[in-house]
């Protein structure tokens, strides 16, 4: 690029003077002609498109609708021969090569699930079928709407991606960290996801919905306000992939030998705590680390300090499905606790890194359609769709049929079918016969099914519930009344940090029909939501729309109303300074005291030196939960203090981000005047009345548990 530039400068230069020079006016470059910059002379024109007017239409010409997929009766399953929805979303699945179209940017680990007891009263599955059993696992933690290239620490619904290797092959939960999802069929997924991409022309911006088409979508279409709540909330931007819960967002079936069903919805119970950074922390730390939650990972894992979550279900009789005031095949519904309580049926914990991100992250193929006996799917018109996509997703991207038999894909048992040949075949088979029936092969491989081989059996009592139909249930109309539920359950501070995320969000939309839109869709939700968001857009508040107001709360929503259960692996700052040894000495010791808890202290000064594990020059709030200074190092914080080792006032910004940010914060003797130089305020949270590191630990960890002081934000009066 220098050279480039060298090169324009030069001949603007040689023959013009600067005013001339079009590459040194960038409005003169603007406004030059496809003529004058040797453009298209229209060539390129015949291949234009102008969808400004018109019918949509398929690929080959013909008119259609493509926003429901075509299912056997109004809740029945979605249909083979719908070739709208098999048109539109194998397009949409190809149109990213060979990076994934969506959860591109992610991280993963190995681990074991224990079972808790044997729960052949519920399910036939093989890896719930006695007390212990241990079945080696994959999970894949991930943004959606980023690139490979994007931050960690965007705010985006977050991919949970968990894969059992078990004894009756492989079954794979693909959820999220929220239980619920924008869209009710899964013909609106291309239409979602080209909302929330960078912009076609500019490809801007990357990994964020804080733009005009994300937000026309979400406000054109209702059924994204509760996952948008979600990830407006603490959801959105949490802490690390192992302080986040996991979700199998649909519902799905359990049956027994027998065939007998219950419905089911899946939760991941992360056992570290759950907790969120905040957002200006979030942005911080997206360009001052971009690998942050992948590097916490492997970090936890390579300290044998592996996260574990518990798997539970809800469970619910088949009949029951509609008796909540809501269709539990709706996947933007969550099911209350309070109706459907948890029911615990083991632990994950990831105890080993890969050995190669691409051979094993980045090529492992999560499927929906990876079930095993006695699970089963149910009609929800989402599911139904993505166990067609990811099977096409995982095509387009291994150009081949034959993904399975990569070495993380493959099953734990062995494979026999009559499936041959294909790109990146890796099995030699030795069966010349590979058909069924057959005689010449004895008859092998034998089918399997529910009476005979331990085989995968669709649920007996399914069946079709009506004529063939293009359009969502009824049932799946209300919109509004969970948001809501999910805006009550939180705290106060929590509620406001939804709101000031929406209000940043919006505010970056400039279609002033679409904040119109936005408004009204919120004002159904919570007129409260929608007067203070207007407040921030200077715009007119609307009405009341109280239809589906509710103050009914629910459990499990708040991550900020209890401590965290475990603080080990937590990141500690001491920050300390080499010209003064009873500095390194206090330093040193909070590190050992620190660290025999489990917590990771990294001990900052001016320069690399002994007992100085970073500079402050690389140093920064958003690496830490808690930051402390050490005696010795408070000379520092004084605003007169400057050096050529790092930017001016950095050891204070240190500080001082770290109180604005909810972390709890301390300094012991002497020290204490540094958080008056700093600004830092005597509120909860700053510890700096202990003068030996024993007393000291003891308040400042309890502060760690906490995590998050959220008096410190500011609240709407």
């Amino acid at each position: 690029m220098r050279t480039i530039t060298a090169l324009l400068s030069w001949n603007c230069l040689l023959g013009l003077s600067l005013a001339a020079c079009p590459y040194a006016n960038p409005a003169a470059l603007k406004a030059r002609s496809d003529e004058e910059t040797g453009g298209s002379d229209n060539f390129l024109d015949q291949f234009e498109e102008d969808d400004s007017n018109g019918f949509l239409t398929s690929d080959v010409g013909g008119p259609i609708a493509d926003q429901a997929s075509l299912k056997a009766g109004i809740r029945g399953s979605t249909l083979l021969e719908d070739f709208i929805f098999r048109q539109k979303i194998q397009h949409f699945d190809h149109e990213r090569v060979p990076e994934r179209a969506v959860h591109a940017r992610g991280a993963g680990a190995f681990g074991t699930f224990v079972s808790y007891d044997d729960f052949s009263n519920l399910t036939a599955a093989s890896f719930l079928s006695a007390k212990g059993k241990e079945t080696p696992m994959f999970v894949r933690f991930s943004t959606v709407a980023g690139s490979r290239g994007s931050a960690d620490t965007a705010r985006d619904v977050h991919g949970f991606a968990t894969r059992f290797y078990t004894d009756e092959g492989n079954f794979d939960i693909v959820g999220n960290n929220i239980p619920v999802f924008f869209i009710q069929d899964a013909i609106q997924f291309p239409d979602l996801i080209h909302s929330v991409k960078p912009s076609p022309d500019n490809e801007i911006p990357q990994a964020a919905t804080a733009h005009d088409s994300a937000w026309d979508f979400f406000s054109s279409q209702p059924s994204t306000l509760h996952t948008l709540f979600w990830a407006m909330a603490g959801s959105g931007i949490p802490r690390s992939y192992r302080h986040m819960d996991g979700f199998g967002v649909h519902t799905f079936r359990f049956v027994k030998d027998d065939g007998s069903t219950k419905l089911i919805k899946w939760h991941w119970k992360t056992m570290q705590g759950k907790a969120s950074l905040v957002w200006e922390e979030a942005q911080v730390l997206a360009g001052k680390n971009a690998d942050f939650h992948r590097q916490d990972l492997f970090d936890a894992i390579e300290s044998g300090n592996g996260p574990s979550w518990e798997l539970n279900v809800q469970v619910v009789d088949e009949d029951k499905a509609l008796a909540f005031g809501f269709d539990l095949l709706d996947p933007t519904k969550i099911i209350p606790e309070e109706i459907a309580p948890l029911q615990p049926l083991g632990v994950m914990t990831l105890n080993a890194n890969p050995t190669n991100y691409f051979a094993e992250t980045e090529q492992i193929m999560f499927q929906p359609g990876h079930i095993v006996r006695g699970i089963d799917f149910t009609e929800d018109p989402l599911l139904q769709g993505r166990i067609f996509s990811y099977l096409d997703t995982q095509l387009n991207r291994h150009g081949g049929p034959n993904f399975e038999q990569l070495p993380i894909n493959k099953p734990r048992i062995p494979i026999h079918n009559n499936n041959r040949d294909g790109a990146g075949q890796n099995i030699i088979h030795k069966n010349k016969f590979a058909y069924t029936p057959n005689t010449l092969n004895g008859g092998f491989p034998a089918q399997a099914n529910q009476t005979t081989g331990r085989g995968f059996f669709t649920a007996p009592k399914r069946a079709a519930s009506g004529n063939l139909v293009r359009e969502l249930s009824p049932t799946f109309d209300d919109h509004w009344t969970q948001p809501r539920l999910f805006y009550n359950s939180l705290t106060p501070v929590e509620q406001q940090f939804l709101i000031n995320a929406i209000r940043f969000e919006s505010s970056h939309v400039t279609s002033a029909a679409v904040k119109e839109n936005v408004l009204a869709q919120l004002n159904k939700v919570s007129n409260d939501v929608a007067k203070r968001v207007a407040l921030a857009l200077n715009m007119a508040a609307p009405e009341p729309d109280p239809t589906f107001y509710h103050g009914n709360v629910t459990v499990g929503i708040s991550i900020f109303n209890s401590t965290l259960p475990t603080i080990k692996t937590l990141r500690v700052g001491v920050l300390a300074s080499t010209k003064a040894d009873s500095s390194l000495t206090q330093a040193a010791a909070l590190k050992d005291r620190l660290a025999k808890d489990g917590l990771v202290v990294v001990v900052v000064g001016e320069m690399l030196a002994d007992g100085i594990d970073q500079t402050y020059s690389a140093a920064d709030a958003t690496g830490f939960d808690g930051v402390v200074v050490a005696e010795g190092a408070e000379g520092l914080f004084d605003t007169k203090t400057v050096s050529p080792l790092y930017p001016n006032g950095r050891p204070a910004q240190i500080l001082l981000d770290g109180y604005h940010w909810g972390k709890p914060v301390g300094a012991l003797g002497s020290a204490g005047a540094a958080l008056q130089s700093a600004g830092v305020p005597s509120t909860p949270g700053v510890y700096s009345n202990a003068t030996d590191v024993e007393s000291f630990v003891a308040a400042f960890e309890k502060g760690l548990a906490q995590f998050k002081f959220t008096d410190r934000f500011p609240l709407d009066s």
